[in-house]
């Protein structure tokens, strides 16, 4: 997807901070600021996958833990997902101060006509002042009660969509 600077006034951010485009991911994204946190670049690597930013999400995925065909399977995610929303659930260290970081969270997308949620705890390292992904772990989806709000971004309750018996 590509966004002309001139319309990033108006773009709210894929990483769900309510802000527009060019107030928030956007710098980082150009190149032209490092994320200052594990968190932010967790966000900022979520709006890299909604804009299919390939070279950002190479380019920070730390050297030593990318795997020989990481751009490939970049690429082919950001091409066959579509990202709905993103909720951050927990941040562990990451700050500015820090060396390390692990930020779980939750991600709904859309593959074909299934809706799901990746629900990962995502590792970072920071090095000569630049944070990194290493790596992360798949956690089991979160099920929200049965009148909570679904995970989907629906608006409807779960038990009215992701949780319905069939």
């Amino acid at each position: 997807m590509f966004i002309s600077n001139h319309s990033l006034s108006s773009v709210p951010c894929p990483c769900g901070s309510q802000k527009p485009l060019n107030q928030c991911c956007d710098v980082y994204l150009q190149g032209q600021l490092p994320a200052p946190t594990a968190e932010k670049l967790m966000r900022s690597r979520y709006s890299a996958y909604c804009l299919k930013n390939i070279d950002y999400l190479f380019n920070t995925e730390h050297p030593k833990y990318r795997k020989p065909n990481s751009r490939a399977m970049i690429t082919a995610t950001a091409n066959s997902l579509i990202w709905l929303g993103l909720t951050v659930l927990n941040t562990e260290r990451g700050k500015s101060e820090d060396e390390t970081g692990i930020v779980e969270f939750i991600a709904v997308y859309q593959e074909g006509k299934s809706v799901a949620q990746l629900h990962e705890r995502s590792n970072f390292i920071k090095e000569k002042g630049k944070w990194y992904y290493t790596d992360g772990e798949i956690l089991p989806p979160i099920q929200p009660k049965k009148n909570e709000p679904c995970w989907c971004n629906s608006g409807k309750k779960f038990k009215l969509c992701h949780g319905k018996t069939r």
